[in-house]
């Protein structure tokens, strides 16, 4: 469903269900005849940070993760609140700016919808003692394309960790399936959004982006 709210960029918005809480997000245009509905998960209070990592932690639990693992900038308070959730105090950031710390620290290489070129993500080796044998879960706030999530699995597997699974507040369309290829059915979720597309004045959903029963 769409509504006229305010976006700062389309006067649009897109309602969806996060784990059965209605939550309105902006639809930005990426493209002239492209947008997403854009969930920037820093901005939505603590009260929506404790509450997805509760949620998340719920369908996490089963695989008894040792340590959670987030990506640097959105999926540092989703590891922060599942760790939280989860009762667990460590928790490792893979980072994205270089840092003198960081001067020799593992790499690898991601793409992401929202940022323009490649990024790197970067694993401080002094973190590696809690990934290396250890039961891993990944999390970050949106999978889109898939080459994020997947470039922080490759990264902990690197590192010697066991990756038992992922979880992300959003799913987006569902090219991420088939760049994860396996590591797909790693992936827990809590909510799902489609991408758009022009119709005139309005943004619709594209179809074959819809939630898939």
């Amino acid at each position: 469903m769409t509504d006229t709210t305010a976006s700062p960029l389309t006067g649009q918005s897109w309602t969806v269900d996060v784990a059965s809480k209605d939550i309105k997000l902006p639809i930005v245009a990426i493209k002239p005849d492209f947008a997403i509905s854009l969930m920037m998960v820093i901005d939505m209070g603590v009260k929506f940070g404790e509450f997805v990592g509760q949620k998340l932690a719920e369908k996490l639990v089963h695989l008894k993760p040792d340590v959670i693992v987030g990506p640097a900038t959105l999926g540092i308070p989703v590891a922060i609140e599942v760790s939280r959730a989860l009762g667990l105090d460590d928790y490792v950031v893979l980072q994205k700016s270089p840092k003198i710390h960081l001067a020799d620290a593992m790499e690898q290489t991601i793409t992401s919808i929202t940022s323009k070129g490649e990024q790197r993500i970067l694993l401080d080796r002094r973190a590696i003692p809690l990934l290396k044998g250890r039961r891993v879960v990944v999390v970050d706030d949106v999978v889109a394309s898939g080459s994020s999530l997947q470039g922080a699995i490759d990264l902990v597997r690197k590192a010697g960790g066991d990756v038992v699974g992922t979880g992300v507040i959003l799913t987006e369309a569902h090219e991420w399936k088939a760049i994860m290829g396996d590591d797909a059915k790693l992936v827990h979720s809590l909510g799902h959004i489609p991408q758009f597309t022009k119709n005139g004045k309005n943004w619709e959903p594209i179809a074959d982006t819809l939630p898939k029963e």
